[in-house]
């Protein structure tokens, strides 16, 4: 497993190492070896300097997950640019309040992309930052130059902070977790080693690479030397197939994804991945039954992290790890991170108790943009509050129970939304759920179970969901009050269920 200082000094030495292997190969069967990567990095590079772009400029870029963009984070960092990525559902509310506030010296975007002008949304909030910000349009090509003209590859003394990764919230403006490449190359290292990544692995990169998850595996990827199969979208219909055709054995990247492989192979007449060894996941909770039916399916386990924008994987599961371990805890803490519990009233939780998680880690940001932000994200003793809820397991697993504003608080009972979440995943009729806590005048709170129905099977009655839920050992006082079911259950780009649109739909 190979280390390095910064992206662009594990580049080269990937390449020393393992010049003509696979880096990447996309859905139109496009690959790029890791040498080929680090020479159109350096053309791309030498295209960026020409524009004007210098070490320590912000370069926000929106594309989705092409090898171009892969490449021009390579270009970058070659420059020593600090980069911003963004995920391409942001539009212009999102994208213009982040430019502005990272004071963006460039904007990168595809032309028209899935039927939205970004060239027009860019343009527009240029002009609204008075100009300051140059658009530039990248529809599967970057600028070139002679990578003679590069300024020598900088020497940082220390580890300056070259990444902006903004939250995806949505009832708020964004929060900008500044990263280095320190940060970023020390999560990958320990996902690389959890995962026991090698060169002939492949791993499925179909989700968001403006993602910290898909920056994450670029770097374990030269870590490793592994390759990846990229896909600008994920589609239910192609993606199986096209995971299939490249030999996938990593096939992550989480709940929804998970679920789709299972539907794909249930249609299918011969193993679909053969080849695959483990599901990476994580970004949303994992149903205990799910993790059973993977295995029983495709005879490989999911391996699912936990962790945040802020503190990326800060725990993640073993392939060493236990069928048991693997279905109700998302693995140890990652190597050099330190998690404490605290429980609601602010005390240290003991043995089995719940308590919110809070960590020091080298993974950890090094503040948001906006310093203020830090007063709250931060308690006294330096540890990051990540407003989850979990407790240790006694093989020092991480159970994650909730969230501190996820608990429903009903006739001064604590209700978890993930503990009766779990339990109506197992229905055979559920395929995805949530449950929120709605406003009650007798009750405080009245849970509500939100629920989407199973391919090919009918609705949940009410009756059968208490049933069900009681059959499983739920007590009675944390039993739904309310049943609705809906067409699809709303999820961001990372997995997590929208919430805060339930609430605001049921409310009344």
């Amino acid at each position: 497993m190979l280390q390095g200082r910064t992206l662009w000094e594990l580049l080269e030495k990937r390449v020393a190492a393992t010049p003509d292997a696979l880096m990447a190969v996309d859905e139109d069967m496009r690959t790029l070896t890791f040498a080929e990567f680090k020479t159109e990095a350096e053309r791309a590079a030498a295209g960026f300097a020409a524009q004007g772009v210098q070490a320590g400029d912000v370069v926000s870029w929106q594309l989705p997950t092409w090898i171009e963009s892969l490449v021009l984070v390579g270009a970058l960092s070659r420059l020593g640019a600090v980069q911003n990525p963004m995920l391409p559902i942001y539009r212009e509310r999102e994208v213009g309040f982040i430019t502005k506030q990272a004071e963006a010296k460039l904007l990168v975007v595809p032309s028209v992309w899935k039927n939205f002008d970004f060239q027009a949304m860019g343009t527009e909030i240029s002009k609204a930052n008075g100009g300051s910000m140059a658009v530039l349009v990248a529809d599967k090509a970057l600028p070139q130059g002679d990578p003679a003209t590069l300024p020598p590859v900088a020497d940082p003394a220390e580890d300056p902070v070259r990444w902006l990764f903004y939250t995806s919230g949505t009832t708020a403006d964004p929060k900008g977790a500044q990263h280095t490449d320190g940060t970023i190359a020390a999560v990958s290292y320990g996902m690389s080693e959890r995962l026991a990544l090698v060169e002939d692995d492949r791993n499925a990169l179909i989700f968001p690479f403006t993602h910290i998850g898909g920056i994450t595996w670029l770097f374990s990827s030269l870590q490793s030397g592994c390759s990846n199969i990229l896909m600008e979208s994920f589609l239910p219909d192609e993606t199986p197939a096209v995971l299939s055709r490249e030999h996938v054995t990593l096939a992550g990247s989480g709940t929804i994804f998970h679920q789709t492989y299972l539907a794909a192979q249930k249609k299918a007449d011969a193993p679909l991945f053969p080849e695959v060894r483990g599901f990476p996941g994580g970004g949303a909770p994992k149903p205990p039954a799910m993790v059973a039916e993977m295995r029983e399916v495709f005879d490989a386990p999911i391996l699912s992290g936990y962790g945040l924008t802020e503190a990326p994987i800060l725990t993640m599961a073993s392939v060493d790890d236990t069928d048991e371990e693997l279905a109700r805890s998302e693995g140890k803490p990652m190597p050099g991170v330190e998690i404490r519990l605290v429980k609601l009233d602010g005390t240290v939780a003991g043995e089995g108790e719940d308590g919110e998680i809070r960590a020091k880690a080298p993974q950890l940001m090094k503040g948001y943009l906006d310093a203020e932000l830090d007063k709250e994200a931060f308690d006294a003793d330096g540890y990051f509050c990540t407003g989850d809820i979990g407790k240790f397991d006694e093989t020092g697993n991480i159970i994650i129970t909730g969230r501190v504003k996820d608990i429903i608080i009903r006739k001064g009972e604590n209700v978890s939304a993930k503990e009766v979440e779990d339990m109506l995943y197992t229905h055979p009729k559920i395929g995805d759920a949530a449950v929120i806590g709605l406003p009650d005048p007798s009750s405080g709170e009245r849970v509500c179970a939100i629920v989407q129905t199973a391919e090919d099977a009918e609705d949940i009655t009410f009756e059968e969901m208490v049933a069900h839920l009681k059959e499983s050992g739920l007590m009675t006082q944390k039993l739904p009050e309310q049943l609705e079911i809906i067409d699809v259950v709303p999820r961001n780009p990372a997995g997590k269920v929208l919430k805060h649109v339930l609430r605001d739909q049921y409310k009344d």
